[in-house]
Formats: C-alpha cells, structure tokens, sequence
C-alpha cells in the first residue's frame, strides 16, 4: 500500500470515529414533557366522577391523554389503568419518579391518587440500542477493513516473498531450468525481474562450466593420445637399439629408457583414465526408502507438473536418497529439454533372476522417443541420442544414472512407447 492511501484510511478512521463519538456525546434522553395542565385537568375530572371511577377495579381502559396513568384509591386498590408496564402503587411510582397527585372530591376530600407514567427508562432503552448499533457498525466496518488488508498484504507481499522463497531453494538446489514469475504489482516486483536474470545468469554460468569441463577432458584426451604416439616411437627404437648394442652397459642404459618409457606412458595412460572415470568416483549409500520417499522425489522433479496423478506402489525399497533423487531429476530434466510434452508415472512389482523382487518405476514421455538402435547408446558416457544435436548438453545424464542404479543394486531401461520414450528405475525390495 502507498504511503498516500495509508494516510487517506487513516484520516478517513479518525474523523469516522470523531463523528461517531460526538453522536454518541450528544445524544440525549428527550426530556419527559410534563404536561401539568393536562394532568390537573384530569385529576380535576377524576375527582368529579369519582362516584362512578371507583366502581371500577384493576380495569384497562385506552388512554385519552398524551400520557399513560393509573387511578387507585385511597386504600391504594387499583381502579384504573391505561398500560401494562406502568406503575400501579405509590412506592413503585415513586422508585419510577412518576408524577402522583392527589384526587379530590368537589368538597376537597382526597379520595385516591392519579399515577402519570414517566417514559424515561423507555428513552433511556432506545437509546441505549441506538448507541450499540452505531458502534457496532464501527467495529464491522474496521473488520472488515482489517480483513480486506490482511488478504491486501497476503496477495502483494507475503505470496511473493514466499514464491521468491521456494525459487531460492531451487536456485540453491540447482534447478536453474524455473523462472520466477514476474509481478510489477507487488513490492517485490523489481527484485523479482533481478532474481530472474540471476537465474539466467547462473544457468549461463554453469552451461559454460560444462562446456570448459569437456573442453577440458577433451584436450587432455587429445594430448594423453598425442603424447603417447611419440613414446611408443621411442619404445620400439629403444627395442631395436637394444638388440644391436655391442656391450652390457649401453644395453643398460637403454632398458633404462626403456623402463622410463613405459613410466611415462603408465602416467598417461592413468591421466587418460582418471579424466573419463571422474565421474564414477561418487559415493552411494544405500539405505531404507519408502514409496512415498519416491512419490515426493517425482513429485519435486516434475516442477513443471507435466504427471497426470499417480500412485507408488507401497513397499520399502534399497536406495541412497539422495542419488535416487539424482536420477529421477535426470529422468525429468531429459524429458523437459527433449521432449516437453505430458508425461505418466506407473510403478509395479516384478521378481527379478533368484526370485529376488523389484519395485520397477516407469516415467514416460510422448516426445516421438529415440531411433530404436540407439536405446542403449544413450546411456553410454558422452553419448547423445541424433535428436539431441540442436540441445545443449554433454551426454552425461542417463550414464551417471545407470552408474548410481547400478550402485544401489537396481537398474534402469529405456523404450519406446506410446509415442515416447518410457524410463524403467529398477529398485530392489527389502
């Protein structure tokens, strides 16, 4: 919210609640008019026929006066009344601080009491609602603006934070491949497009780390392969020499450079392999995972919610969390850069060779697959299926991946079908 439409509200509040104040200050109980002729009249009147007034006893009678009174006798026995709520004794007249006056005969014999009924109580009610009512639409008029601003402040700052939230933890976990939604509205509107282009960067920033790595190995290879050229040159002519050499102490030199030879080619024979087996130097712990474990891990990968719901079968399975993840994520991210199409999920449970059962997991795809002779091929090391050449990537993927299910004691198969490419994680059962 503008610091402008905060200060609007607020001074709108301040004087709602300066005007509500001043009503409730200002307003009164009517005062009871007294109508002391009426009254004088009346009793005058009642004292006149009171030879037929007090042949009466406790009688309703409708009021012909702007008033409501009762008549009782000298004895205090009701003789007339014209309301139900009205006082009809001289004590309860007096707590009600209604008007008595004496009745008199012609002659000036007192002979009852007339009881004007005072409204004040009945003012004093009405007002009393009046007032509950006025502050009772303030205090839901503040509600429901505290309620409007609370889903204000939701919407425009706590849902993008936590969006900025969840997109740092991906960043953090190396998905790179989310964008981060793009909202001016909110306050967070320019980090946003920042944090966006951060993401862009990072992902350009590791695709060209990638690239130098297989530069990298490449180069290493080409040089393990140019050095070695020469050192086997200089094998066979240390052989050669060798055989022609006239006495023992040039042979001996030369099976030096001989032995000398095969240690530099041992060395870079080592070079060579240490560079293509790096990747097989991850560790892998396999332990308890539930099938609900694998139904979180799918559900993560599939940030783009392409599954159609699914179900996992229940059972317990052998496998390092932490790498199953690893392969589901490869699994996903294949399918989102190659295919980008729906995708399903399956599980079942089959017995492998020995009776021994596995949970298979099977991820597919309706991308058109791979051509049929090169469904293996793609899990080799550097190998990348012929739709693959206008993508980035180093054809690592899936090769880590049959490593680490190899680890854990599983698998994992490729074929088309449905139209796709079907991804089959053998997990073994405990």
């Amino acid at each position: 919210m503008k610091t402008r439409h905060f200060l609007i509200l607020s001074i709108f509040f301040l004087i709602l609640i300066a005007v509500v104040c001043y009503f409730i200050a200002t307003m009164g109980v009517r005062e009871v008019t007294p109508y002391p002729t009426e009254i004088n009249r009346l009793a005058i009147a009642l004292g006149r026929n009171w030879d037929e007034n007090c042949q009466n006893e406790e009688r309703l009678i409708e009021s012909d006066q702007p008033f409501d009174y009762a008549v009782i006798d000298d004895d205090g026995h009701l003789l007339l009344y014209t309301g139900k709520h009205i006082s009809t004794s001289v004590s309860a007249a007096s707590r009600n601080y209604d008007v008595i006056r004496d009745i008199e005969t012609e002659g000036g014999a007192v002979v009852g009491k007339l009881l004007v009924h005072n409204s004040y109580r009945e003012q004093q009610v009405k007002r009393n609602h009046r007032i509950a009512a006025v502050v009772g639409a303030l205090l839901l008029l503040m509600f429901l603006t505290m309620t409007s601003y609370f889903f204000y402040l939701k919407k425009r700052i706590v849902d993008p934070f936590n969006r900025m939230k969840v997109f740092a933890s991906e960043v953090a976990a190396g998905n790179l491949n989310a964008p981060l939604r793009m909202d001016r509205g909110n306050v967070f509107g320019a980090f946003t497009e920042a944090f966006d282009i951060m993401r862009d960067e990072l992902a350009s920033s590791k695709l060209r780390e990638a690239e130098a790595v297989n530069a990298r190995k490449e180069l290493v290879a080409q040089l393990s392969h140019d050095i070695r050229t020469p050192v086997t040159s200089i094998k066979a002519m240390t052989d050669v020499m060798e055989l022609s050499a006239k006495d023992e102490e040039t042979r001996t030199t030369i099976r030096s450079i001989n032995a000398k030879a095969d240690q530099i080619d041992s060395l870079v024979s080592n070079l060579f392999h240490a560079t293509l087996e790096e990747l097989e130097h991850l560790e892998v712990a396999p332990g308890e995972v539930t099938s609900k474990d694998i139904q979180r891990f799918i559900s993560d990968a599939d940030f783009k919610k392409r599954c159609a719901a699914f179900t996992i079968e229940e059972c317990v399975v052998s496998a390092d969390p932490m790498r199953l993840n690893q392969v589901i994520g490869n699994v996903f991210s294949n399918s989102y850069k190659y295919a980008d199409t729906d995708m399903t999920v399956s599980s079942r449970v089959e017995k492998g060779v020995g009776g021994k059962r596995f949970l298979v997991v099977e991820i597919g795809d309706h991308g058109g697959g791979v051509p049929e002779d090169e469904i293996e091929t793609i899990f080799g090391k550097f190998r990348r299926g012929s739709n693959a050449a206008e993508r980035d990537g180093a054809g690592l993927g899936l090769y880590i991946s049959r490593y680490l299910m190899e680890k854990m004691g599983g698998g994992i198969t490729a074929v088309n079908r449905d139209g796709g490419l079907c991804i089959a994680i053998r997990l073994a059962l405990l």
